[in-house]
């Protein structure tokens, strides 16, 4: 099932949809598209240059979080890649001509689509004092007793290498060119009842003092600060990092 490129979406209440979309254009550079959907419920952020990959969606239940969308060839129905997706574990939840939804085997939500033409990676975006940065990763937060489960799963869906990450509760895929942006897999300290694989967006950025301070004037709170990222909530209460990568490079 070779992938041709991917989207990540900000998926928000009702009550937070507009503010999390400001929020978001404001820090990745982006311009808004026209608002589309049965509802008007999805819309993406366009950057200035190369193609979108970062999309905001308003949900009708549930707190939001981030889900991903793997974009295939049109060489071969969807229902093909679903099968593929299925006989590693991932549960089918919707399926029409345009989109199969499914869970992971720890539920993490994503979607399988057709190809819409993205080949050019945009460059890291300057706001003014924060220097520069790329929203360049996501991460996927998981459950400790799932975390082989999910490692193996993502590695074989997607056919990329899986690496170690450095520290032991980290390990990402080693992504083609062109793909805007890595899959990082993070092992939790400990699971909470029923609980399931979510998932975080990071940046990478030249300095993260600066860019924190940016986004802060922005309307983020900061959460946390370590040797090598800082942990950031946008209004809306959407936790993200910015890491201490090059933001050109990754």
């Amino acid at each position: 099932m070779p992938i041709r490129w991917l989207t990540i979406f900000f998926d928000f209440p009702a009550e937070v949809f507009d503010l999390g979309v400001s929020f978001w254009r404001e820090v990745t550079g982006s311009q808004l598209s026209p608002y589309r959907g049965p509802a008007g419920e999805f819309a993406t952020l366009l950057p200035s240059h190369g193609d979108a990959y970062l999309r905001v969606q308003r949900v009708r239940e549930g707190e939001g979080g981030c889900h991903l969308d793997l974009h295939v060839d049109d060489a071969g129905p969807l229902d093909e890649a679903a099968a593929h997706a299925t006989a590693l574990g991932a549960r089918v939840r919707h399926r029409d001509d345009d989109l199969v939804i499914l869970g992971s085997p720890g539920g993490f939500i994503f979607c399988i689509v057709r190809w819409n033409g993205g080949a050019t990676v945009p460059r890291p975006v300057r706001l003014d004092r924060g220097g520069a940065s790329r929203a360049d990763q996501l991460c996927l937060d998981i459950p400790p007793g799932a975390f082989e489960g999910e490692c193996a799963f993502w590695a074989g869906l997607t056919g990329w290498q899986l690496r170690p990450g450095g520290p032991p509760e980290f390990a990402y895929l080693e992504r083609p060119d062109p793909m805007p942006a890595r899959l990082l897999l993070q092992r939790r300290e400990r699971a909470a009842p029923r609980d399931r694989v979510s998932a975080h967006v990071d940046f990478a950025c030249t300095d993260r003092t600066r860019l924190a301070e940016r986004h802060v004037a922005a309307g983020a709170q900061i959460l946390a600060r370590f040797p090598f990222w800082v942990v950031m909530a946008d209004p809306a209460g959407r936790q993200y990092c910015l890491t201490a990568r090059d933001p050109g490079a990754g």
